[in-house]
């Protein structure tokens, strides 16, 4: 993640360069309006996508805590490691229907 950040930044120092160089530039046709609009639109996206890659895709995930593991209960734990003791495997299986 550290290194799409990395990325980010620099796609970011680039567009703002470019646009700082469009500045101070008269392109014919009124093109350098429109240039500057797209690269504010850019540096816009980039800006947004290093908001969003500032909590890391793990912490994401890890808010949810242990809400499973509670579903299914401290015996169903106490029952999978009793069968570790007896080498009879880990998960239960299923029971046909």
């Amino acid at each position: 993640m550290a290194s799409n950040r990395k990325e980010l930044t620099a796609l970011k120092n680039l567009l703002s360069e470019a646009d700082l160089i469009l500045s101070t530039t008269k392109l014919p046709e009124n093109r350098t309006v429109r240039c500057r609009e797209l690269l504010g639109a850019a540096t816009a996206i980039a800006d947004d996508l290093l908001a969003q890659a500032k909590m890391p895709a793990a912490a994401l995930l890890g808010s949810k805590g242990g809400s499973v593991t509670a579903r299914k209960g401290s015996d169903y734990f106490r029952k999978l490691a009793a069968r570790r003791k007896h080498r009879r495997g880990g998960r239960p299986r299923k029971d046909a229907e």
